[in-house]
C-alpha cells in the first residue's frame, strides 16, 4: 500500500470521487453567489458555457456575475468543469511522470471588487486535478486558497480573516495553517515589485495527503469557511465615506492585481495555456485599474500606511 505524497500519487485506500467533487462546487458556488447577490442587492447573472466540438478541452461550466453593482463594481465566481488528453507546461514543469496523462480539472475559482476603497478586493479557489493514463494508477491534487487584497488596511479585517482560515484547517492538523500562510505569503508577491499583492491569507497546491477522504474534507472546510471569512468585513466597511483621490489609489494598487495575475498566476497560465475559456479565466479582472510612472505615496497618510504596516509579512493572529 502506498502513501500520498505532495505531488499527488494516489493513495490505495481511496479513489478520488470526481462525481461528489463536482456535486459539492457546485453547490458552493450557488451558495457563495445567492449570499453575495442578497448583501448587494443585485442578482449575480448566470452563463453556463460549454466547449466547441473540435476544441483542445471538452466539458464546460457556469459562471456567476455581477458587473455595476450596488456594492460589487465587478465581481465572478465561476465553476468549471474540463478535461484534456495532455496535461499544459504549467502543470508537468515540476512533475515530470504526469507527462503524457490525460486530465480533469475542476474547480471554483471567484474574485470581488468593491466599489468603496475601504473595502478589500478577494480571491478564493479550490479545485481538483485528476491526472489519468491506461493501465496506471490515477493520480490526483486538490488546490486552493484564499487572500485577501486591501486598499486602505484596518487591522482587525486582516486578523479576522486570518482567524477564520487558521480554524478551517484546524481539524486537519496544526501545522497546516502557518505552512500554508507561508505559502500565501510566497506565491502572492510580486517579484519584479518585491511587494506583496495584499495581506495574504492561505494558498495550497500538490495536496493529497491523507488520501482523497481526508483531502477533500480539508478543501471543503477552506470552501466553506470563505463566507465566514469575507462577510464581516465588508459589512463593517461597506457604509465608509470615501472621495475620488480613493478611488484614484484604489485604481493604482488593482494594476498591482492585473500585473500579478497575468504575469505570475499559476492558474492563469494553466488555464490559457491549456486552451481554456478566456473571458472565464480573465474574469478576475477590476473593472478599471491605472498605472503611474513610479509614483510613491505620500509619508505619513493612509496610502503610504499600506505599503509600511499592512504589506510586509507578519503574523496576523
Amino acid at each position: 500500500m502506498t502513501d500520498t505524497n505532495r505531488t499527488g500519487a494516489l493513495d490505495e485506500r481511496a479513489t478520488p470521487d470526481s462525481v461528489a467533487v463536482r456535486a459539492w462546487l457546485t453547490g458552493l458556488q450557488t451558495q457563495i453567489a445567492d449570499a453575495l447577490g442578497a448583501f448587494d442587492g443585485t442578482p449575480l447573472a448566470t452563463d453556463r458555457w460549454e466547449r466547441e466540438a473540435g476544441d483542445k478541452l471538452r466539458g464546460g461550466g457556469c459562471t456567476r456575475i455581477i458587473e455595476g453593482g450596488q456594492f460589487f463594481e465587478r465581481g465572478g465566481i465561476g465553476f468549471s468543469d474540463v478535461s484534456g488528453d495532455t496535461l499544459p507546461p504549467s502543470a508537468t514543469a515540476a512533475r515530470a511522470q504526469l507527462n503524457g496523462r490525460g486530465f480533469e480539472a475542476m474547480g471554483v475559482s471567484l474574485v470581488l471588487h468593491p466599489r468603496n476603497p475601504y473595502c478589500p478586493t478577494v480571491h478564493m479557489n479550490v479545485r481538483m486535478l485528476l491526472a489519468t493514463k491506461a493501465g496506471e494508477a490515477p493520480v490526483f491534487w486538490f488546490g486552493g486558497g484564499m487572500d485577501l487584497t486591501p486598499y486602505y488596511g484596518f487591522e482587525e479585517d486582516a486578523q479576522h480573516f486570518h482567524r477564520v482560515c487558521r480554524d478551517s484547517l484546524a481539524p486537519f492538523g496544526a501545522d497546516l495553517y502557518p505552512r500554508f500562510k507561508r505559502w500565501c505569503d510566497e506565491y502572492f508577491f510580486l517579484k519584479h515589485r518585491n511587494e506583496a499583492r495584499g495581506v495574504g491569507g492561505i494558498f495550497f497546491d500538490d495536496y493529497a495527503e491523507g488520501g482523497f477522504d481526508q483531502a477533500f474534507a480539508m478543501v471543503r472546510s477552506v470552501g466553506e469557511g470563505f463566507l465566514k471569512a469575507y462577510l464581516p468585513v465588508i459589512e463593517k466597511r461597506r457604509a465608509t465615506p470615501y472621495g475620488e483621490a480613493e478611488r484614484e489609489f484604489q485604481a493604482y494598487r488593482r494594476g498591482r492585481y492585473v500585473e500579478f495575475n497575468l504575469v505570475l498566476d499559476r492558474g492563469t497560465h494553466f488555464g490559457l495555456q491549456s486552451g481554456g475559456r478566456t473571458e472565464s479565466i480573465l474574469m478576475s479582472m477590476p473593472p478599471s485599474a491605472s498605472w503611474r510612472y513610479n509614483w510613491q505615496p505620500q509619508p505619513g497618510t493612509p496610502e503610504a500606511r499600506l505599503y509600511t504596516d499592512f504589506l510586509p509579512v507578519r503574523d496576523w493572529i
